[in-house]
């Protein structure tokens, strides 16, 4: 009897690379010579599940937010998992925005990926489990071809493939 061979498809932000990326990005924004007085801050709220931004104006967050990004980027961290919310007026006319760190794969995109799955006729089942999509096949070059394919599409947050069993 053959066995089944299967992986996970998750979406997760490494919250050490994170808070990294905040450290490298805070000591640069302070070193920078136009963003000297700009009373700017980066720093991680709600039990890590939020990044705060903090400016004199609009136009020094706006560069605070591209250094932050180009940091989040070389650390490994996918700017797709990263949901900005509106920038907010705050005391002393400065602004302030708020950066949602999007863990897991929500349900639209848990469906999207499953319909893929099935779409593509290839002989593998997918299941949404939580916040994960399981895949499962008896043939090991099938479950790769669903990996080339899933990288290929568009699903609004990064994909990562994990917890890889062959049997």
């Amino acid at each position: 009897m053959a066995s089944d061979n299967s992986f996970d498809v998750v979406s997760k932000v490494e919250i050490q690379e994170v808070k990294n990326a905040i450290d490298q990005a805070s000591k640069e924004v302070n070193a920078r010579f136009d963003l000297k007085d700009s009373k700017s801050k980066i720093e991680l709220v709600d039990n890590n599940e939020d990044i705060q931004l903090a400016s004199a104006s609009e136009y020094t967050l706006k560069a605070v937010v591209e250094i932050l990004s180009q940091k989040l980027v070389k650390r490994g961290v996918s700017l797709k998992n990263l949901e900005f919310e509106k920038i907010e007026p705050a005391s002393n006319s400065s602004v302030r925005q708020k950066i949602k760190l999007k863990q897991g794969i929500n349900s639209d995109a848990a469906k999207k990926i499953v319909a893929s799955i099935k779409d593509s006729k290839l002989k593998a089942q997918a299941s949404i489990q939580g916040d994960i999509v399981r895949v499962v096949s008896k043939d090991k070059d099938v479950l790769q071809q669903i990996m080339s394919k899933l990288r290929a599409a568009e699903y609004g947050v990064a994909l990562q493939f994990t917890n890889y069993r062959s049997n």
